[in-house]
């Protein structure tokens, strides 16, 4: 029996790492070659891409699936705790045996070779979605589109772009034009895209990829349209209830996913009912994005949340929420990595904020920005009520302490933030599985 865990392969892993970057899917491709192609042998897929709101879309359609008995297998990143959130086999999470398994698989084929993290992890969640049976996959990209791992499979069905906007653009492009080709460099002829409503540069260039490629495009405002009442929003002229996913972005998501369910029944008989879909929206979970931490111990009138978004267009999603909350003050807590646009981040908080306390990012891929050097840029980004601490904890014993009246608590900037946060504080609930 091996003594192998899964942290030990996946650390091994991560080690493989090409010294010379190369974003081709030839090494994917190879590898898959040697497991025996199991992206081939996947039900049918459901394929996302986009800048921000993929895993809360991704999370929407698993709601209504499974409201209507229907079984999905599903492929996110990152993980806020456990690398097995990522991988979910018609609605587990996978077990760690499983995992191993197929982690080892992927090890065992690729035979040392320079791999990247993201194409073992995807190799192996392909083999665990071989194995079982499921109605769809639903499959979210790591970064971009054309050169992304996940965009070798075959049998996608909807090819989903949720919103854009800049980040990554080292890989990507300095532009949303380039960005918005990566994305839709994951269209696949036979299957239908649907996008949510895009700054027109980027809606130009999914139009001009479909086109030439001969793919039916429905977009937000032409194919489908959202409007918010007090009783809940319209999708075209069907009334739901309010998203539990917080955030007048959500309700774009939402909709993206209702679109997208209803392809799913004109073309592949997915029965998925309005009252189902109802149920979803109502029952639906994503932690990390906008979420209550209602097991968090704190004063009384004090209130936890916390938001995994990192770059601007999240900001922005955050901006356009931010004045429900003008009923008690607001303190930031935030955390970025270096790769990330910090100040066009935090300048869109900073009118709606009345401190912001820098505190350090642990355990992440990338570099985390020092404290102190998140601190400048918060004083520059609008920032005035300013403190630099060592972890999170130490910040909320500060902001709870009785200098300031209580108010709301937002921890943001980063998912790997969040991840820290949960697993230092156990009894803080997370539901991602």
């Amino acid at each position: 029996m091996t003594k192998d865990s899964v942290a030990a392969v996946l650390e091994r892993l991560s080690r493989l790492y090409p010294k010379n970057i190369d974003l081709s899917l030839d090494r994917m491709f190879e590898l898959l070659k040697k497991l025996g192609n199991p992206q081939d042998d996947l039900p049918p897929v459901i394929h996302i891409a986009g800048t921000n709101g993929k895993g809360s879309t991704l999370a929407f359609i698993r709601a209504f699936l499974e409201k209507s008995g229907k079984s999905a297998h599903v492929y996110t990143s990152p993980h806020l705790v456990k690398f097995n959130e990522r991988i979910v086999i018609g609605g587990k999470q996978i077990s760690d045996k499983q995992l191993l398994d197929c982690l080892l698989q992927v090890e065992d084929a690729n035979d040392g070779a320079p791999l990247t993290f993201f194409e073992a992890t995807t190799a192996a969640a392909f083999l665990a979605f071989s194995a079982y049976p499921a109605d769809f996959v639903l499959l979210e990209t790591g970064m971009g589109g054309r050169l992304d791992a996940t965009n070798v499979v075959k049998k996608t069905v909807l090819t989903l772009i949720a919103s854009l906007s800049m980040d990554h653009e080292d890989f990507l492009g300095h532009t949303l034009a380039q960005i918005a080709a990566e994305k839709a460099a994951i269209f696949k002829k036979g299957a239908v895209a649907l996008s949510q409503k895009q700054l027109p540069e980027a809606q130009k260039v999914l139009e001009t990829y479909a086109n030439d490629r001969g793919v039916t495009l429905k977009s937000e405002g032409k194919d489908w349209k959202i409007f918010i009442s007090k009783e809940g929003f319209y999708f075209n002229d069907t009334l739901f209830p309010h998203p539990a996913l917080k955030g007048v972005h959500q309700y774009a998501n939402a909709a993206l996913a209702i679109a997208a369910v209803k392809e799913l029944n004109s073309k592949w008989l997915a029965n998925v009912t309005d009252s189902q879909i109802a149920a979803g929206l109502i029952d639906v979970v994503w932690p990390g994005r906008m979420q209550p931490l209602k097991d968090f111990p704190l004063p009384e009138g004090w209130e936890l949340w916390a938001d995994g978004g990192h770059n601007p267009g999240a900001a922005k999603a955050l901006a356009d929420f931010l004045p429900e909350w003008n009923d008690k003050p607001l303190h930031i807590v935030c955390g970025m990595l270096t790769t990330k646009d910090s100040e066009n981040f935090l300048k869109q908080l900073a009118p709606f904020a009345d401190s912001i306390h820098t505190v350090p990012v642990l355990n992440a891929l990338h570099p985390g920005r020092s404290p102190a050097d998140l601190a400048k840029i918060a004083e520059s980004s609008g920032f005035r009520n300013i403190k630099i601490e060592d972890n999170i904890s130490h910040a909320l014993a500060d902001l709870t302490a009785g200098r300031y009246a209580p108010g709301r608590i937002l921890i943001c900037g980063s998912l790997y933030l969040l991840g820290d946060f949960f697993s230092s504080n156990k009894g803080v609930k997370n539901d991602r599985q």
